[in-house]
Formats: structure tokens, C-alpha cells, sequence
């Protein structure tokens, strides 16, 4: 099959949670190494941008396997933490990436979000043949890819993605906390809240704040 990179950007209902009939199309057309990609942290004030990528086995029932999974963003916590290590079980490779607060300063938080991914394609276990990604191209990777709009709410790989990332992010800025005590980085995650307006207020911009973000204490 050749090489495909394109956007889907529909304008249907979203589905009412992810499922696997984007890789069962690309299953059927002999991709079985499907790599969902997602990120998290790309919009925080301060820490890393984090992406993961996550190749699920070509099985129909991990709809009811993965009945949880969602988009990261629509998860309690408590569901996030649940979900991870089922999903690091289940998937046949499963891969994490980070870009820290100078690359993205450095680079711009799309080249570094993109550099997180590229970081998370390498650690995985095996290599992928297709990717579906939540918007995001990669032209200058030679995998065929589709990149969804809201992918992860479309796409099983993708949202399951989505939770490592998000998980893997929240761990790493639990740990921040206790190298930068008063921020309230366990709580917010180094997002824009109003502890963490003060926290800057008070204490002004530390080691791992994106200093290239408009930030307003």
C-alpha cells in the first residue's frame, strides 16, 4: 500500500468513546503495528510537554477490554491511574516521550511537542508501521500516518496514548514539587491556576517555568 500522510478533519458527531475502527481498517489493509500517539502538558506554564505512543494488538475486542479509556482529558485522575497499567499490559509496545521547558523554549512548543513524540516512537519496543496521531503530521517520518482531529476521542490508540502521556507528565511534576516546594506543582501540573499565580507572585519564575509563555502572575 503506498505511503499515506493526511489530516482527517471531520465535521461528524463524535463518537460517544473511542474505538478501534480506524485500526481495524488499517489492520485489514496489513498495517498490525498501528501506533496511537497523543501528548500532554502542551498548553502549562511550566515543566515538560510529554508524548506517547502505544501499538495495540489487532484484537476486536479491546473495545470491551479498554472500555474505560478516553480521551485523557475527560478521566478522573483516579481512572487515569487505573487505566495505565492495563494499558502498559495489553499493548504489544508502548513508548514515552518528553521535551523539556528550554527545548520548548528553544524550539517552540510544536517542534517540541513533535520532538516528545519522535522520543516516544523510540522507545518503543517494536517498530510501527502506521501511525494515527491526535492532529499532529510527521512529514519528515517515513511511516504512513493519519492524523485525526480529536483523535483522542476517535481512536482506541490514541486515547489510550493519551493516558500514559497525561499519567507519565503528572508523575514527573509530582516529582518537580519536592525539587520546587511552593509552586503547587503536584496540584496544578504547572498549569495556569490561580495557586500558581501566586506561587510566581510570591516567589517569581523558577527553573522549569517555559520562560517563552506569556505568563501573568
Amino acid at each position: 500500500m503506498a505511503r499515506a500522510n493526511r489530516r482527517l478533519d471531520w465535521q461528524s458527531d463524535l463518537p460517544g468513546f473511542p474505538t478501534i475502527e480506524f485500526e481495524k481498517a488499517f489492520w485489514q489493509g496489513g498495517f498490525f503495528g498501528v501506533a496511537g500517539i497523543d501528548e500532554a502538558g502542551r498548553g502549562a506554564w511550566a515543566g515538560p510537554v510529554c508524548a506517547a505512543a502505544v501499538i495495540l494488538p489487532p484484537d476486536p475486542s479491546l473495545s470491551r477490554i479498554l472500555n474505560g479509556v478516553r480521551d485523557s482529558k475527560l478521566m478522573t485522575p483516579l481512572r487515569r491511574e487505573y487505566w495505565a497499567p492495563r494499558i502498559h499490559e495489553i499493548a504489544l509496545a508502548w513508548g514515552v516521550g518528553f521535551a523539556s521547558n528550554e527545548e520548548i523554549d528553544t524550539l517552540g512548543i510544536v517542534p517540541a511537542t513533535k520532538l516528545a513524540a519522535r522520543r516516544a516512537l523510540e522507545a518503543l519496543s517494536q517498530n510501527p508501521d502506521y501511525l494515527l496521531t491526535d492532529y499532529l503530521v510527521f512529514p519528515e517520518l517515513v511511516i504512513p500516518q493519519t492524523a485525526l482531529v480529536k483523535g483522542d476521542q476517535r481512536s482506541l490508540s490514541v486515547a489510550a496514548a493519551s493516558v500514559l502521556a497525561k499519567t507519565a507528565r503528572d508523575a514527573r511534576l509530582r516529582e518537580v514539587e519536592l525539587e520546587y516546594p511552593g509552586y503547587g506543582f503536584a496540584r496544578h501540573k504547572g498549569y495556569g491556576t490561580r495557586q500558581h499565580r501566586a506561587g510566581i507572585a510570591q516567589m517569581g519564575l523558577c527553573a522549569i517555568h517555559r520562560k517563552s509563555f506569556a505568563i501573568k502572575p
